[in-house]
């Protein structure tokens, strides 16, 4: 007789969790991981079958009323059995009573609106070697992130996302072998932006920037530190400058996903945000 149990991720199995997203295409961060684990260390969680994984899932809470659900995946034979909906119940039950967001690729939109989730708005990776005639910089000056006041950097982040995050965000900027940068005019940030190494294009995420200029000379100078050039990077239209910054600057739109909510939008400065952070956790 096998047995189903779901249990909490350990290391080895975030690293497992890589792996199968990688297999999947998603292209996470080589180092994503040890920044999810800050993020909630109790919100990963794995399905075992005889104690062997066979599917997961991330179910991450943001302060007291957010939640974003990803990393949903089963391996391929073991898919149709039942062990997915239940991973997945177990994730909705840890996020009750909160606003709940994710990715979710186009085959699985549908059954993510039979569970409650409402279309916000689509986010297409554009991938390439920046180039073209996007607007320079706009005068604004790129310096080292961490150069800057950590409290100023968590201040900037919380107008592009639901709540505050800020251990999660000092480790996604300062992980070894990620380039975090900041535009900054007179003093004030007017744009962030992060790259990484992954096992394709360096992902980069999240861009924010005041005008399509400044994310411009953000997402050159992040593609400076990311091998042969090659970045990705995943554009919401909800903000229509972004794509079109994307185009001018030679990248091509490679993979789709709609970022959906259980409940209203929340209110972020979208026209502020070129590339979120990331597909797995916002």
């Amino acid at each position: 007789m096998t047995e189903f149990e779901i249990t909490g991720a350990s290391a080895a199995d975030m690293e497992t969790m890589r792996d199968w997203a990688d297999a999947e295409g998603w292209n996470p961060g080589d180092s994503d991981r040890f920044a999810f684990a800050v993020a909630d260390p109790e919100g990963f969680l794995v399905g075992r079958l005889d104690g062997a994984p066979v599917a997961c899932i991330s179910a991450v809470r943001y302060g007291d009323g957010f939640g974003f659900i990803g990393f949903y995946i089963a391996r391929p034979a073991f898919r149709g059995q039942g062990y997915g909906i239940r991973l997945w119940e177990a994730a909705m039950e840890r996020l009750e009573g909160r606003l709940i967001g994710l990715d979710g690729v186009v085959e699985q939109q549908d059954n993510y609106r039979r569970s409650g989730f409402r279309h916000a708005w689509n986010n297409v990776r554009h991938e390439g070697v920046p180039h073209g005639d996007a607007p320079g910089g706009d005068g604004v000056q790129v310096v080292d992130a961490a150069s800057l006041p950590f409290g100023q950097l968590a201040s900037y982040d919380r107008r592009f996302f639901p709540e505050a995050r800020d251990a999660f965000l000092s480790a996604w900027t300062a992980l070894p072998g990620r380039t975090a940068l900041a535009a900054v005019r007179g003093g004030r940030i007017e744009g962030i932006g992060v790259v990484r190494p992954s096992s394709g294009a360096s992902r980069l995420g999240p861009l924010y920037a005041a005008t399509p200029g400044v994310a411009a000379a953000l997402l050159r100078a992040l593609a400076e530190h990311a091998p042969g050039g090659l970045v990705s990077v995943d554009v919401p239209d909800a903000n229509p400058q972004a794509a079109p910054l994307c185009a001018d600057l030679g990248l091509v739109p490679v993979f789709e996903t709609a970022r959906m909510y259980t409940g209203p939008a929340p209110a972020l400065e979208l026209a502020g945000l070129y590339g979120v952070t990331s597909l797995e956790l916002g």
